[in-house]
């Protein structure tokens, strides 16, 4: 082959190359520029906000954990529905109020790291920071708590127990208790609030699969990685120190 044949097969098998990379750094670009200017940040709080998965800490601590992460392995598989997956793994911990409240005293959730700098800095900034969880309520509010968040600002799933403080299921209605919840509370805020700009973060696939409606996802590797939402995600990071250096650029 002759070298100027061989300096143009190599100059077009690099211009796509080129091309896709391109387009890749701009909507990289673009998702920095969505969360520099969000006017709402939501944040998954399993695996993101928090270190733990709630309904998995709350089986341990019930005695039911490996049944409940068998389970919890099928969902993940897709086998079932979000709201099946939910109400099987809860009918086998049934745990009473009594061993939920112990739970938060005894084993509160662990923050992530940098997650409390991060909501600071958004409330300095007047961006409003929400909660989206499909866990329970009860854990979420005291996650909340410990980040200046209204419980107003808080979307998850709810307990319900009978008079005696025994399980006694868990609230249909709630729009996180469905597969699709998070884009729905996304959907319901922007049309509550006016958002324009609306970022969501997490480390699943149901917070994947918010966006749209909202306007950006940005995936969360800190706790657990995902291989199927890193993949897809345009902008992927691994600890909230990565999204606090974005901020200062404004």
């Amino acid at each position: 082959m002759s070298p100027l044949k061989g300096r143009l097969m190599l100059k077009l098998l690099l211009v796509p190359y080129q091309r896709c990379s391109y387009r890749t750094m701009a909507t990289l670009s673009q998702t920095k520029e969505l969360f520099r200017r969000a006017e709402a940040v939501c944040f998954d709080v399993d695996s993101t906000v928090i270190k733990e998965e709630g309904i998995d800490e709350l089986a341990k601590f019930c005695g039911v954990g490996d049944a409940v992460t068998e389970m919890t392995r099928k969902a993940m598989g897709g086998s079932m529905t979000f709201k099946t997956a939910l109400t099987e793994r809860l009918s086998i911990i049934r745990c009473s109020r009594e061993q939920v409240n112990k739970l938060i005293t005894d084993h509160p959730p662990q923050l992530t790291p940098g997650i409390r700098e991060l909501v600071e800095r958004l409330h300095e900034r007047n961006i409003k920071v929400f909660l989206i969880s499909g866990g329970f309520r009860c854990i979420v509010e005291h996650v909340a708590a410990q980040l200046n968040i209204p419980l107003h600002h808080v979307y998850a799933n709810r307990l319900k127990f009978y008079f005696n403080g025994e399980y006694a299921g868990f609230d249909e209605t709630q729009p996180t208790a469905e597969s699709g919840g998070k884009g729905k509370v996304i959907s319901m805020l922007k049309e509550q609030y006016g958002f324009k700009t609306v970022v969501m973060i997490g480390d699943g696939a149901t917070d994947l699969e918010a966006c749209p409606p909202a306007s950006a996802f940005i995936g969360f590797g800190g706790n657990v990685v995902r291989q199927q939402v890193k993949e897809r995600s345009l902008w992927y990071v691994t600890s909230f120190g990565e999204l606090l250096k974005e901020l200062e650029k404004i």
